[in-house]
């Protein structure tokens, strides 16, 4: 990376550690400046602030509900205004509608990009994070994805691309970033122990890391991903890992990978 201050790490990483403390103080000590908060911190905003201050953190952004969105958006933006938070993302569908058929998804972008042009007078972004259910094939032959972002054209709504989720579903990650480059902004850093086709279901519970890996452990080519992303314009890199072992270690490897890069 040209300029390693673009790098954040999605605290959502470090959940296994338990309080906000022991969270803030892991990345910390893992050579993170910056965070990407999740609902529960803007919830707090009051009380996380002097923690992030305490440890000379700031928010590179924070993941946010959809129920949040439309339930209390000027608490939202007040909690962004405590913080210091200028960039939001929603970050996932609840289970029980990612199979949901076109135009649901339409709808969501369309939401979406109305709750965008609202935060965008407000000076904050609002974006989408992507998994791999929105990779669906549609009856008309588009992808969930396509829709969405077809009912979002011409608005400030961006995308946090989590390049890892796409090639899990078996897309081609640098093909829908160059076909929505428009949206893109931000990029969720994390990598693949292996190929797609030989990587058990997420979220099996079978233990282990359900086929995620530190960033430059994995399979996924970050040394030509990483510039390829800037060229379609993003500007924050937010390290994940969504099942880590052992979280601490896990963030502070992919930071010394991307630092080397850098070098």
């Amino acid at each position: 990376m040209q300029d390693i201050d673009q790098l954040s790490v999605q605290l959502y990483t470090l959940r296994a550690l338990g309080s906000v403390d022991a969270v803030l103080d892991a990345a910390r000590e893992a050579g993170y400046r910056k965070v990407e908060l999740i609902g529960s911190h803007l919830d707090a905003a009051e009380s996380v602030a002097p923690l992030l201050a305490a440890r000379g953190l700031s928010p590179s952004s924070a993941h946010v509900s959809m129920a949040a969105l439309r339930e209390k958006p000027e608490a939202i933006l007040r909690a962004c205004a405590t913080l210091g938070c200028d960039t939001l993302f929603m970050p996932s569908t609840p289970p029980e509608l990612r199979a949901s058929p076109e135009p649901f998804w339409s709808a969501l972008g369309e939401e979406l990009a109305e709750i965008a042009e609202t935060f965008a007078r407000e000076g904050v972004s609002l974006g989408y994070h992507n998994h791999d259910w929105e990779l669906r094939t549609q009856p008309s032959g588009r992808s969930a994805l396509d829709a969405f972002f077809a009912a979002a054209a011409g608005s400030p709504l961006t995308w946090q691309v989590d390049v890892a989720w796409l090639a899990r579903g078996r897309a081609d990650p640098c093909d829908l970033m160059r076909r929505y480059q428009s949206h893109v902004r931000a990029i969720h850093v994390k990598d693949l122990a292996g190929p797609p086709e030989t990587l058990p279901r997420p979220y099996s519970g079978a233990g282990g890391e359900d086929g995620w890996a530190a960033v430059g452990a994995g399979v996924l080519g970050w040394e030509s991903l990483l510039p390829f992303c800037r060229e379609l314009g993003a500007t924050l890199f937010v390290v994940e890992h969504d099942s880590p072992v052992d979280a601490a270690a896990s963030i502070t490897q992919s930071r010394d990978f991307l630092a080397k890069l850098k070098a």
